[in-house]
Order: C-alpha cells, then sequence, then structure tokens
C-alpha cells in the first residue's frame, strides 16, 4: 500500500492589492497609447503633414500641442495616482477617467480609412479592454465590513477610527 501526499505548491500567488492592479494597467495604457503614436508616424504622408504644421486637420499650434500633452499627461498621473490616493478619491477617480478615455480612445479612429482598419481596431480594441479592467478593478473595490452599532462596540467602533 502507498500513501500519497500532496506536495506544496512551491509557486504561491499572494493576492494583488486593487492598487497596484490598477497602476499596472494604467502603465499598459500609457504604453500601448505611446507606441500607437509611434506606429502612426509611419503611416504615408504623416511625416509631410508634420513638416507643414499640420496634424489630422488640425494646425499645429501651442494649444494643440498642450492638448495632446495633457491627454498623455494624464494617465501617466493615473499611474501614480493609483498607487497614492485615498481608496474612495483612488476608486472615483479611476472611474472617471477611465470612463472619459473609451471615447476619446475610439476618437482616434475618426476619419481614417477602412485600408486601417486592422491597424486602429487592434489597438483601440486593447485600449478599451484595458480601460474596461479599470473600470471593473475599481468598481469592483473590496468594502471592508461595517462594524454593528449596538453599545458592546462602541469602544471598537471609536478603535478603528484612530
Amino acid at each position: 500500500m502507498t500513501i500519497r501526499t500532496k506536495t506544496p505548491n512551491p509557486l504561491d500567488t499572494p493576492p494583488v492589492p486593487v492598487q497596484a492592479k490598477l497602476a499596472a494597467a494604467w502603465t499598459s495604457f500609457m504604453f500601448l497609447y505611446i507606441y500607437v503614436d509611434y506606429f502612426h508616424l509611419h503611416k504615408p504622408g504623416v511625416i509631410d503633414n508634420l513638416r507643414a504644421g499640420v496634424v489630422f486637420e488640425f494646425d499645429i499650434s501651442p494649444t494643440l500641442l498642450t492638448v495632446m500633452l495633457a491627454s498623455v499627461a494624464i494617465p501617466a498621473l493615473m499611474v501614480m495616482l493609483s498607487m497614492t490616493l485615498p481608496a474612495r478619491a483612488n476608486r472615483a477617480t479611476n472611474l472617471v477617467v477611465a470612463s472619459l478615455y473609451i471615447p476619446y480612445s475610439v476618437f482616434n479612429a475618426a476619419g481614417e480609412s477602412w485600408n486601417w482598419a486592422p491597424f486602429y481596431g487592434l489597438s483601440i480594441g486593447i485600449e478599451v479592454l484595458l480601460l474596461a479592467f479599470i473600470l471593473r478593478s475599481a468598481w469592483a473595490w473590496p468594502r471592508t465590513p461595517a462594524v454593528p452599532a449596538d453599545p458592546a462596540t462602541t469602544g471598537l467602533r471609536q478603535d478603528l477610527r484612530q
């Protein structure tokens, strides 16, 4: 008769804090966001338009470049804010910013020809999936169970507040 024992798994998967998941998702979003813009430069005519002072249909101006910088800076800041904001503010900020970036990401395909549909479909699809992950993670943020309100737990509640 042979006795079999269960050998412990040498690899452990500890739970990942919500803040770390959010920061990782925003980091992935940023890498993709920047690379999509970089690869866009390889489209025929884009560099010529830049040299002529035009991006898409807009004249290059300090205002346009400031808006473009803000559109990249916000997700970059979300990496840091996701790790440092208190839970309630963190959750709300991630829900609002990710919600606003979904239509903004989809707008990148406006006016493009169907020849470029695979490029924009893949890039926007992954961006939206990352933003959906951020929304789901922030929405499902674990809650701390409430302490019952009876005289026996009054001291316990006061200890929790300190």
